[in-house]
């Protein structure tokens, strides 16, 4: 997948709390922080929290269910379009991003 990006000129971005996310005992340590090190982490800022809240706010929802799709959300709207975002949750992705991203499930 990161050649495919690499040959289209398209950056990888995470949201920084999906490293969070995606942590767990069994986790490669070592694989995740090399994956890491080729992607654009972004920070999830004071800023950027409020934003992602408004976004649930429009989107009708609310608590922690949706917060961490909220903050990837406000991340992925950040970025200069066009903009994909790779989620196994189209669903509630769709609510917050609307049709201003792709979507592509995973």
């Amino acid at each position: 997948m990161f050649q495919v990006f690499h040959e289209m000129g398209a950056d990888l971005v995470v949201s920084a709390n999906t490293i969070v996310e995606v942590s767990h005992s069994r986790v490669n340590l070592p694989r995740l922080n090399w994956t890491l090190s080729r992607v654009k982490v972004e920070p999830i800022t004071e800023q950027a929290a409020k934003a992602a809240a408004e976004l649930l706010k429009s989107a009708g929802l609310h608590g922690h269910k949706y917060a961490l799709d909220a903050t990837v959300a406000e991340a992925a709207l950040r970025q200069p379009a066009p903009v994909a975002v790779l989620t196994s949750d189209t669903d509630d992705m769709a609510k917050l991003c609307n049709d201003r991203v792709r979507l592509i499930g995973l």
